[in-house]
C-alpha cells in the first residue's frame, strides 16, 4: 500500500478552504438564528435592542443620569427584553445579576452586551491618547490597546467607546487629548492600530473588545475649540481630513460607530442621513451598527432640529443611527412610528440585525456568561502591564530643548530643586478614567529618588497650587532654586483641564504657575521643565526660556519611572510632536499642513505689509509637528529620489535618505516624508505627512531610510468631490519634522 503526501502548498490551500467553509457555515447558522429571532419579536423586543443605557442608581460623572432611574424598574425592562445593553457598571456581580434576567428571565433570551469608556486602560493607565500619538509607534497603541481589552473584559465588558479618530487642530478643544493629533496620516494609522487592538483577531474570544471610532463626524473641528459646538466646514474638508481615519477604522474591522454631537452645516450629525447612510452606508458598506453619543438624540430638540421627542427619535432613526444611548427616545416613541408608518418596519429590522449580528460575532449567545464569574481567572498579566505602561510612557515624552546638553541628568554631585504642583502623585492619569481600584501610580519625586546616589540630594516645594499661588511659596521655590545646581521645574495642567466639556479659551500655564516659573528661571540655576499636559500649550516667559523642556502629556500609572527613565539617560528620548505648539493663543486653531493663500508670507522671507501674517508673531509655530529632539546629534544628508524624479501614472517611485548618528550613544529619529502640489485645479496644503520611519541608528552609524510613493499617495478630493489625481510637478522633503528637512522634487506623468 502506497501513501501519497500532499504537499506543503496544497496542503495550506485544503486547510484554509476548510477553514472558510467553516467560517461560512457558522456564519450562515448565526445568520439563521438571528432571523428566527427577528420573525417572533415584538416590535417593542425590537426597539429594545436598538436601546442602550447606563446602570440604574449609580451616580458617576461619566453617566450624569442614571440615578434617575430605578434599578427595579430597569431590571424589569431587561426581563421585558426592551434593553440591549448596559456601559459603564463597573463590577462582575451586577453584570451577572443582569445577563441571567436577560438571558434566563425575558421571553426571547438575547444576551446582553456591556459596554464601557475605556480610553487608556482600566486597571493599568497607559498614556491618554494624545501622548501615545507622541511615539509615533502605532504597534505600540495597539499593543496597550490589547491590553485594555484584557483587562476589562475581565471584568464583564466586551464593548468599547474608542478609539476616539477626530482630527483635532485646535488646542483649545478638551477632547484633543482622546486622539492622535492634527494629522490625518498619523491619524488613520492610530484609528487602525486600536481598533486591531481592542478586537484581536477573533471578536469572538474571551478578551475581545467591540472597537467604536467615534465621533462620526467632524467633532474635532467645533467652532473656537468649544466642545459640543457648531461645525461649518466643506465637504472637500470633511472628506480629506475628517473622515480618513474611521474609513481606516472600519477597514481594519470596527463593527460600531459613534455618532457626533455636534452639528456640520446646519444638520446635526446624529441626524445626518448623507453621513450615517449616504457615505457609511452606501459608500463604505459599513456593516456594524451606529450608536449615539450619551442623549445625543434627545438634543436634537436643543439644537432646534426637532420639536419634540418624537420627532427627534424619527428623525435619528431614519438618518442612520441605530442605537440610542441614554435617552429613552427609541423606546418611547419607536413602536408608535411604526405602527403609524412613519418608520418601515424594513428599517427596524434592519437596525435589529446589524445589533444581534455584532452579539453574535462576540459569541454572546453561545457564552453569554463569559467573563462574568470570578471563577473563569485573571485573564491579563498584572505586571507585564504595568511594564507595558512604563515602557509607553517613557516613549511618549517629547524633548524640545535641551541647552547645553544639561539633560541627562546626574545621578550624583549635584542638588536638584524638584518644584511646582505636579511633584507629588495626583493628576498623573489624567481624564477619562471612570473606574476605580486602579494601581496607585508612581509619582516624579519618588522615581527621581530611586535614580540618586543619595537622595538627600533631591528638595521638593510646591511652590503654587495649579491655578492658586501659595502664601510664600514663589520666596521658597527660589530659595530652593538658589541652593541647587539643577532645578526640576513640573507644571502644566491638571487632569481637570483636559478632555470632555473641557475647553480652554488660555492655552498658556496658569498664571500661578507662570509666576512661579518666571522667578524660579530668574533665579540663574539651569531649568528642567517637565510639561504635564493634554493639549499643545502655548509657552512663554521663564517657560520659554529655560534650559530644557520636556512634554510629559498624562503618562498614567508610571509617570515617575517614565519620567525619570529619560531624566537620567536610561531612555534617550524618541517621542515627537502629533500637534503643533503655537507661538500665542491667538494663532489657533494652527496646524502644519495650512493652505498658502494668494498672498502667502513665505517662512523665510523678511515681514511684508499686505501678506497673510499677524503684527505681532510670525506664521511659524514655536515647535512645529514632528518635532522632538534626543540625545545624540542627528544629520540627514544624500537624499536620493530614484528614476530622475519621474513616476510613472501606474508606477511608484523610491525615495532614500542617509540618516547619520554623530552623537555618542544609541538614538531613535523619527523620519518623515512630506510631498506638496506646486499646483492643483484644487488649492492643497504647503505639505502633507506621507510617510514615516522610526529607526534605531547606533553611536557614530548612519542608515538609509527608504520610502515609496504611489500614485494613490497624491490623490486629492477634486472639483466633483470626488478622488481625483493630476500629474506634474511635486516637492517632496525628508526630514524630522513638518518644517525642517532636505528638499526634492519629483513629476507625475500623465497617463
Amino acid at each position: 500500500m502506497s501513501v501519497r503526501r500532499i504537499p506543503p502548498l496544497a496542503l495550506g490551500l485544503l486547510l484554509a478552504c476548510i477553514a472558510g467553509c467553516t467560517t461560512t457555515v457558522q456564519q450562515s447558522v448565526a445568520d439563521a438564528r438571528i432571523e428566527s429571532l427577528i420573525g417572533r419579536m415584538t416590535v417593542e423586543e425590537k426597539v429594545g435592542q436598538l436601546s442602550l443605557y447606563a446602570p440604574a442608581g449609580v451616580d458617576i460623572v461619566a453617566n450624569p443620569q442614571a440615578a434617575k432611574q430605578s434599578l427595579e424598574q430597569q431590571m424589569a425592562d431587561i426581563r421585558a427584553g426592551r434593553v440591549t445593553g448596559l456601559f459603564n457598571n463597573e463590577g462582575l456581580e451586577g453584570k451577572r445579576r443582569a445577563q441571567e434576567a436577560a438571558v434566563k428571565e425575558s421571553r426571547l433570551g438575547i444576551p446582553l452586551i456591556f459596554g464601557a469608556d475605556i480610553i487608556h486602560g482600566f486597571r493599568t493607565v497607559f498614556p491618554v491618547p494624545l501622548a501615545e500619538a507622541a511615539s509615533w509607534e502605532p504597534a505600540l497603541a495597539e499593543r496597550t490597546a490589547r491590553a485594555s481589552a484584557q483587562e476589562a473584559s475581565a471584568d464583564g465588558f466586551r464593548w468599547t467607546f474608542a478609539p476616539m479618530v477626530d482630527i483635532a487642530r485646535d488646542a483649545r478643544w478638551g477632547r484633543g487629548v482622546e486622539g492622535a493629533g492634527e494629522d490625518v496620516y498619523i491619524g488613520r494609522q492610530f484609528a487602525a492600530a486600536r481598533v486591531r487592538g481592542f478586537q484581536g483577531n477573533d471578536l469572538s474570544r474571551a478578551d475581545a473588545m467591540l472597537a467604536t471610532p467615534k465621533h462620526f463626524a467632524g467633532y474635532g473641528a467645533a467652532e473656537g475649540g468649544l466642545d459640543y459646538n457648531t461645525v461649518d466646514l466643506s465637504e472637500r474638508t470633511l472628506r480629506e481630513v475628517y473622515l480618513p481615519p474611521f474609513r481606516s477604522a472600519i477597514d481594519a474591522g470596527a463593527l460600531s460607530i459613534m455618532s457626533a454631537f455636534n452639528e456640520i452645516g446646519g444638520i446635526p450629525s446624529n441626524a445626518n442621513a448623507a453621513l450615517l447612510t449616504g457615505v457609511l452606508r452606501k459608500e463604505w458598506r459599513f456593516q456594524g451598527f451606529v450608536v449615539s453619543d450619551y442623549t445625543a438624540d434627545e438634543e436634537l430638540i436643543a439644537h432646534g432640529f426637532a420639536a419634540d421627542g418624537r420627532e427627534a427619535a424619527r428623525r435619528a432613526f431614519l438618518a442612520g443611527t441605530d442605537v440610542s444611548m441614554q435617552s429613552g427616545l427609541y423606546m418611547k416613541y419607536l413602536p408608535g412610528l411604526v405602527s403609524a408608518g412613519e418608520v418601515p418596519k424594513s428599517r427596524l429590522d434592519d437596525a435589529v440585525r446589524r445589533v444581534l449580528r455584532v452579539k453574535a460575532k462576540l459569541g454572546l449567545f453561545d457564552q453569554p456568561f463569559r467573563g462574568l464569574d470570578k471563577q473563569d481567572g485573571p485573564r491579563f498579566d498584572a505586571p507585564a502591564h504595568q511594564a507595558l505602561a512604563r515602557e509607553a510612557a517613557s516613549r511618549s515624552i517629547v524633548l524640545l530643548k535641551n541647552d547645553g546638553d544639561l539633560l541627562p541628568l546626574p545621578r550624583s554631585g549635584k542638588k536638584i530643586a524638584l518644584i511646582g504642583p505636579f511633584a507629588g502623585t495626583t493628576d498623573l492619569f489624567g481624564p477619562w478614567l471612570v473606574f476605580p481600584d486602579q494601581a496607585p501610580p508612581v509619582g516624579i519625586e519618588e522615581a527621581m529618588r530611586s535614580r540618586l546616589a543619595s537622595p538627600e540630594l533631591l528638595t521638593v516645594v510646591r511652590g503654587s497650587d495649579v491655578n492658586a499661588p501659595i502664601a510664600g511659596g514663589i520666596a521658597a521655590a527660589v530659595a530652593a532654586a538658589r541652593d541647587a545646581d539643577i532645578v526640576v521645574l513640573s507644571i502644566g495642567e491638571n487632569e481637570q483641564m483636559s478632555g470632555e466639556a473641557r475647553s480652554r479659551s488660555d492655552i498658556e500655564i496658569p498664571k500661578a504657575q507662570q509666576d512661579l516659573a518666571d522667578a524660579v528661571v530668574a533665579a540663574g540655576k539651569p531649568v528642567v521643565v517637565l510639561l504635564r499636559n493634554g493639549r499643545a500649550l502655548a509657552l512663554e516667559g521663564g517657560v520659554r526660556q529655560a534650559s530644557a523642556i520636556l512634554v510629559t502629556w498624562f503618562l498614567g500609572s508610571q509617570t515617575g519611572p517614565a519620567i525619570a527613565d529619560v531624566l537620567y539617560g536610561d531612555v534617550n528620548p524618541s517621542g515627537r510632536l502629533p500637534v503643533s505648539f503655537p507661538q500665542t493663543p491667538g494663532q489657533v486653531p494652527y496646524y502644519y499642513s495650512h493652505k498658502r493663500t494668494g498672498r502667502p508670507q513665505l517662512p523665510d522671507a523678511p515681514a511684508q505689509m499686505y501678506k497673510a501674517r499677524y503684527l505681532d508673531a510670525t506664521n511659524d509655530a514655536l515647535y512645529p509637528f514632528g518635532y522632538g529632539m534626543g540625545y545624540a546629534r542627528i544629520r540627514y544628508d544624500a537624499l536620493e529620489v530614484q528614476s530622475s524624479g519621474r513616476m510613472a501614472w501606474d508606477g511608484s517611485l523610491k525615495i532614500r535618505a542617509r540618516i547619520s548618528n554623530t552623537g555618542r550613544r544609541e538614538a531613535e529619529e523619527v523620519v518623515q516624508l512630506y510631498i506638496g502640489a506646486r499646483s492643483a485645479s484644487v488649492t492643497r496644503p504647503v505639505r502633507e505627512l506621507k510617510g514615516f520611519r522610526k529607526v534605531r541608528i547606533g553611536a557614530g552609524e548612519s542608515a538609509d531610510v527608504d520610502f515609496t510613493l504611489s500614485r494613490a499617495d497624491l490623490m486629492f478630493i477634486g472639483q466633483d468631490l470626488k478622488p481625483t489625481v493630476e500629474s506634474g510637478p511635486f516637492d517632496l522633503w525628508v526630514g524630522p519634522s513638518a518644517t525642517q528637512g532636505l528638499k526634492s522634487s519629483f513629476v507625475l506623468v500623465p497617463e
